[in-house]
């Protein structure tokens, strides 16, 4: 196994990992922003009022989301059992 490949190995892990959790993590903070507007035009500052609408969009977008993420899962291990494949012959 090269250098190369180990540091390609990475960079396309990396790339999986940003494809994967960066829409849920963007969904996270418009949310969590909004939900700060909102407490500091109100002035209503509970802590739970922030934590239980997130959580629940969160989870929603999750479900809405999981196909997607799991392919784009299954394409990053197909390439990388391909490589192992390729590594044995």
């Amino acid at each position: 196994m090269t250098d190369t490949l180990v540091v390609q190995i990475g960079k396309d892990a990396i790339f999986t990992l940003l494809l994967v959790v960066g829409p849920l993590l963007m969904i996270a903070m418009i949310v969590g922003l909004a939900i700060s507007l909102v407490q500091t035009l109100t002035q209503i500052q509970e802590t739970t009022l922030v934590f239980v609408p997130k959580i629940l969009v969160v989870f929603l977008a999750l479900i809405f989301m999981l196909p997607f993420m799991i392919s784009q899962l299954r394409v990053f291990a197909d390439g990388l059992f391909d490589r192992m494949i390729a590594l044995g012959s």
